[in-house]
């Protein structure tokens, strides 16, 4: 068991983001500390990717402050960020991990060790010798998962990261979160998915327009939601 996250909680504060002249985010207010995931749930374009890129680091704000453990500066060494989209890059698997482990500067001595450890959480150890671009959707999204956990982060953002994979390919990357919450790094997960946010959140951000219309424990949001556009979200309708 690790010590408790260096970067939680995560804090924004009254938070606004705009892009080319675009206000994306406003006003956004969250406290997210350590414990089950944090699932962030929207129509598209509600500012799910922008709140999880600003989480990284990515994006800074216009106005208001995010904080990491209470520190407003605090360099991203220990937060990783999975894309909806990764690239993966023109090599092998196994090569692949071994430059996302060079890049977060792991020791030299330790890497193969460390990517066989990478290859086998994931389940691909019997495909480390294949060039990663010649992997299957699900497998390439494990892959990604892969690198991003080379930076030994404490917070784990996904974006995404069953967008358009089969039931099957899905329930492997679910079943990875899971594994991933069991090592105490804490999950921020942004999905369309209702039912994948049920069977992973621990807590619930609803965004809509760029603003959070309702968040908290994910067991009372779906079985009350307060506010009107929570509950036509849960229940299936279009939020305009």
């Amino acid at each position: 068991m690790r010590a408790p996250a260096s970067d939680l909680p995560l804090a924004f504060l009254d938070v606004d983001v705009s892009l080319g002249g675009l206000r994306i985010l406003s006003g956004i207010s969250l406290n997210i500390s350590s414990g089950a995931p944090t699932v962030i749930i929207g129509p598209n374009g509600s500012g799910k990717t922008t709140l999880l890129r600003a989480a990284m680091g990515l994006l800074l704000p216009t106005n208001g402050r995010i904080t990491w453990g209470g520190r407003e500066e605090s360099p991203p060494t220990r937060r990783a960020i999975m894309l909806q989209r990764p690239v993966m890059l023109r090599r092998s698997v196994a090569a692949n991990i071994r430059y996302a482990l060079a890049a977060a500067g792991a020791p030299h001595a330790g890497r193969e060790q460390r990517t066989a450890e990478l290859l086998s959480l994931v389940g691909l150890e019997s495909l480390a010798d294949r060039p990663a671009r010649r992997l299957s959707g699900g497998e390439q999204q494990r892959l990604s998962l892969a690198r991003a956990l080379a930076r030994d982060p404490d917070v784990l953002l996904l974006d995404e990261p069953t967008a358009s994979l089969d039931p099957a390919a899905t329930k492997a990357i679910e079943d990875l979160v899971r594994a991933v919450c069991a090592r105490d790094i804490k999950v921020i997960m942004a999905t369309h998915d209702l039912g994948e946010a049920k069977r992973l959140a621990g807590e619930i951000v609803l965004l809509h327009r760029g603003s959070v219309i309702e968040s908290g424990p994910a067991d009372a949001f779906f079985a009350a939601p307060k506010t009107e556009n929570a509950k036509k979200f849960v229940a299936g309708e279009l939020l305009i």
